[in-house]
Parts: C-alpha cells; structure tokens; sequence
C-alpha cells in the first residue's frame, strides 16, 4: 500500500508497470537496457480512491489520461530502473494528493463604485472622441 494522505492509500496491485527504453543520449546504454518507466494507474475503477478524488484527478491529468480513465506517468531522467521508478510513484502520489484538497469555493465580490464610474467615463470620453473624428465633409 501506498500512502497518498492520511485517509488515501493506494493498493500497489492497482499501479502497472512497464520498463521501456529511455531517449536521448547516452549512447551504448540507452540502446540495450530499458532504464525508463512507465506507470498506469487505472483511475476509474481505482477501489482506492473517492468518487470526488477520481473525478478531479481526471480533470487535473489532462493528457496524461487516457480515453478510457487510465493515468499513464513516465519517468526516464535517471540512469537506473529504481530511481526511475521512485521518480513516477512519487508523481503519481502527489498528483493525487493535490487532486484530494477540495477546491476553495469562489466568493463572490461587487465590482467597486468608483471603478465602475471610471468605466462610464472612459467610454463616454472614447465616444466623444470618435464622434469628432466624423467621417468626410459633403459640400454639395
């Protein structure tokens, strides 16, 4: 189990993953050991996580989530599979984590007087402007 908040954990069995083979240089290295790691953690069948926590975990995953509900994390910017996968957990845990603090409720605020009034003003001032501008004189 994987502990994500005091209340949140998640079950090691619901998180795959899979070792590919990393990009960028590195030379002999990089072409024969699959160093990179790439973690799916099913999201909408998740048993681990409320109804709340999933649906702005989907929200907050943007691309990182598949059609079908699934969070897809790579992690290659180490050198070893261990590092590698440390890295993608701890992204994931706290991909989570911000997806569990509920959202602060808005509170609504009145525009102030005097910004208003500067508005009306402005747009009178704009008016007045354009309405000397005029277009050319018909002297027929």
């Amino acid at each position: 189990m994987i502990r994500v908040t005091d209340r949140i954990w998640i079950d090691e069995s619901e998180i795959e993953e899979s070792f590919i083979r990393s990009t960028g240089p590195g030379g002999q290295n990089v072409n024969k050991v699959a160093t990179a790691v790439q973690i799916r953690f099913d999201v909408r069948n998740s048993a681990s996580l409320p109804a709340a926590v999933k649906d702005r975990l989907e929200r907050l995953a943007g691309s990182r989530m598949t059609l079908d509900g699934v969070l897809v994390m790579t992690a290659r910017a180490h050198r070893s599979q261990d590092r590698n996968r440390e890295e993608a957990r701890s992204r994931l845990v706290e991909m989570v984590r911000e997806a569990a603090l509920p959202p602060r409720p808005r509170v609504a605020t009145r525009i102030p007087y005097g910004e208003r009034r500067r508005r009306r003003e402005d747009k009178a001032r704009k008016s007045v402007t354009k309405t000397l501008r005029g277009g050319p004189i018909d002297q027929s």
